[in-house]
């Protein structure tokens, strides 16, 4: 057998690297291997997703034992299927129990698992809606505070107030007080029923606004997400034009610093002549005014063609008698004389 070092060194780095790849993957992908896998998966039916994610943590007493998998619709049901680690499965009995729980103040779920039951659970049956339970939402608590105010009979429970006040009259001053409180604050709130109900009412519907716009909100938050998610794909490339800007700015720091003695003087010889320009600037400023109407003038003489042409007035008499044709009878009036009147116009 010959050594590495005489065989093709080619061959044997080409083979490495591929080694070097494979075990890679393969550590990368441990868990994904049927035969090296030692989770089991589970699925739960719920009412509602309450913001449970694929990737969520799986707990049980606290303690991580798996992850969510996939949270899909199943009819009027979402379906969360969730793996949990072979040494756990033991303890996932038939009557076991899983809710979605609030993990963070920013809105992170997990799912927690309560194992009951002597048999072990099915993980081709899903657990029944019936031992899920999802968190406790802020708009059932308003539906629920609304249908509980409306069945209060206030005027009832203020005079059951003044009942109880009127029956401990004899008693000590602090409790006195204390019922004459609790007859103020129920006459408070009889004064303020319709108040009260029109508030909660106006909170119920606009929880209930926010309910029906849930897809819009998600949508919202999802395509900021998907924002988030490009500006980080995109950081190299943003960092890299940072980066090169740098660069052509210490270049271009660097080019004016070497071509000082140069571009000195060519700078003070404009500011030499932004100085006469503003000292002359009046002058330059009535001679645009004058040669205004001297351009006007030459454009009108060369503009017919490439010859001079002009109106003399005053050359020949005012008037012009010949073979009995008059000529120029209105003699020489600049505000009315023109070429066809008096001398032809004359070309040069």
């Amino acid at each position: 057998m010959k050594p590495l070092k005489e065989r093709n060194q080619a061959t044997v780095g080409l083979v490495s690297l591929v080694l070097i790849v494979l075990s890679v993957v393969v550590a990368y992908q441990l868990d994904e291997i049927p035969l090296l896998n030692n989770s089991s998966t589970y699925s739960a039916h719920f009412a509602e997703s309450a913001g449970l994610q694929p990737g969520d943590e799986v707990q049980v007493a606290g303690v991580k034992v798996g992850k969510v998998d996939d949270v899909v619709l199943d009819g009027t049901r979402v379906l969360a299927t969730f793996s949990v680690d072979s040494f756990d499965t033991s303890r996932i009995g038939e009557g076991t129990t899983a809710s979605i729980e609030i993990k963070t103040l920013l809105g992170d779920k997990y799912l927690a698992l309560v194992p009951r039951g002597n048999a072990p659970q099915d993980p081709n049956q899903p657990i029944p809606v019936e031992r899920t339970r999802t968190p406790f939402q802020l708009q059932d608590a308003f539906d629920e505070l609304s249908t509980a105010v409306e069945d209060i009979d206030t005027q009832q429970l203020a005079k059951s107030f003044d009942v109880v006040a009127d029956t401990l009259h004899g008693t000590s001053k602090p409790m006195t007080d204390a019922l004459n409180g609790l007859s103020a604050l129920s006459e408070t709130v009889s004064s303020r029923d319709q108040e009260l109900a029109k508030l909660l009412s106006n909170t119920s519907r606009v929880t209930q606004t926010l309910s029906s716009r849930n897809e819009q909100l998600r949508d919202i938050v999802e395509f900021g997400n998907q924002l988030l998610a490009e500006v980080q794909r995109r950081e190299q490339a943003i960092d890299a034009l940072l980066r090169g800007a740098q660069r052509v700015s210490a270049e271009l720091t660097g080019l004016v610093r070497d071509n000082e003695k140069q571009i000195r003087p060519a700078l003070d010889k404009l500011d030499s002549v932004t100085e006469m320009l503003q000292r002359n600037r009046d002058n330059l400023r009535q001679t645009l005014h004058l040669l205004g109407p001297f351009t006007r003038t030459g454009v009108n003489v060369t503009g017919n063609g490439r010859w001079f042409e002009g109106y003399i007035c005053g050359m020949l008499p005012p008037t012009i008698n010949f073979n009995g044709a008059e000529y120029n009878p209105q003699g020489c009036d600049p505000t009315i004389a023109a070429p066809d009147q008096g001398v032809r116009s004359g070309r040069w």
